[in-house]
């Protein structure tokens, strides 16, 4: 299965939170050609699809940012000092090829290690952030500030790749994935042209932050049903247990997620359209936060009848996640199959 061509431009986009411009920008575009489209003050995204009696409104929403870096600080050497733009392991950036987001364009940086003593290398054998550092090639610290400048953001430099089996390897599969599922489906509700509800998909933005773009995009849609589009470590990676939260395996379909904070009649109405169209699906459980938007979606306004479908993922959160392509086609259909089948007076109260 090859990676599907908008996928691949989402990912070769750079977006780290609170910089999404870059890969916003494709979101829309490709958008346009079907839906309506619309931006807010935050940067997030809206793709309308019109239904036949526009109720309910059901929101797609699957985050465009990434994990990445940003300059501090510039050294007189020359090298930048950074900090993290979302939680990740630092030990991932060391010896990486980075791209900054100057505003001459991008510049192409590698991430090194400060040199430290014999002793301190043998107390100190995990690598924290500020033991890294960004270097651009740059002479001295007045070569360095003439190409970049402090509070520039970055993000690794790792161009995706089709690996076999039909899976796929990149950075920001977290959650490029699950923005370009929110928009497949939505195009596909709009090929059909038999849905009675409104469908939006949405790109919300700084999501690896706080859930900010979520959290102000749900309050100004106001939408009746929701569904939230992320990743899951898969259980199938090295060390996974399934125990704790239940079998994720690449391959076997999108998850469904059951949790206090989630809907069950979405929960039901997701399974019963997977069962009649023939889509595999596994099953997670959080008795939490599910640490997704869904967790700031559900309780806006008066409250949203919230479900979450995650893509199964292994190594989240570093230049290799890697995905099963089949899962995230099966995801867009699913969501879409699911907003077909909504009416005008199905009821979501508990």
């Amino acid at each position: 299965m090859a990676i599907p061509e908008l996928l691949e431009r989402l990912l070769a986009a750079p977006g780290p939170s609170g910089y999404e411009g870059a890969a916003a920008a494709v979101w829309r575009e490709a958008a346009s050609t079907f839906a309506e489209v619309k931006a807010d003050v935050m940067g997030s995204s809206y793709a309308r699809v019109r239904g036949r009696s526009g109720r309910p409104v059901l929101a797609i929403v699957g985050h465009i940012d990434e994990i990445g870096i940003v300059v501090t600080h510039i050294e007189e050497s020359g090298v930048l000092a950074f900090r993290g733009l979302g939680g990740f392991d630092p030990s991932m950036l060391l010896g990486h090829r980075v791209q900054l987001l100057t505003g001459d364009g991008l510049v192409d940086g590698v991430v090194g290690r400060r040199w430290r003593s014999l002793e301190e290398r043998r107390e100190r054998k995990r690598v924290e952030l500020a033991d890294l550092r960004v270097d651009i090639g740059a002479h001295d610290a007045e070569e360095a500030r003439s190409i970049v400048s402090v509070g520039d953001p970055a993000v690794v430099a790792a161009a995706s790749l089709e690996l076999r089996g039909g899976r796929l390897a990149s950075r920001a599969l977290d959650n490029r994935l699950g923005a370009y599922v929110a928009l497949e489906a939505a195009r596909l509700v709009a090929e059909a042209g038999d849905a009675d509800a409104d469908v939006v998909a949405v790109a919300s933005v700084q999501e690896e932050l706080e859930l900010h773009g979520a959290r102000a995009g749900a309050c100004s849609l106001d939408p009746d049903v929701a569904i939230v589009v992320d990743v899951t470590t898969a259980t199938d990676s090295p060390g996974g247990d399934p125990t704790e939260a239940g079998k994720v395996e690449l391959g076997a379909g999108p998850v469904l997620t059951r949790g206090s904070t989630l809907s069950p009649t979405v929960y039901e109405l997701l399974r019963e359209a997977a069962e009649e169209e023939g889509i595999a699906t596994s099953v997670e459980v959080t008795t939490r936060e599910t640490m997704t938007d869904a967790d700031v979606v559900h309780f806006s306004r008066g409250g949203v009848a919230t479900a979450l479908v995650s893509l199964p993922l292994r190594y989240l959160h570093t230049p290799a996640e890697t995905a099963q392509l089949s899962d995230v086609a099966a995801a867009a259909r699913l969501i879409a199959a699911f907003a077909r089948r909504l009416a005008a007076d199905t009821s979501f109260e508990r």
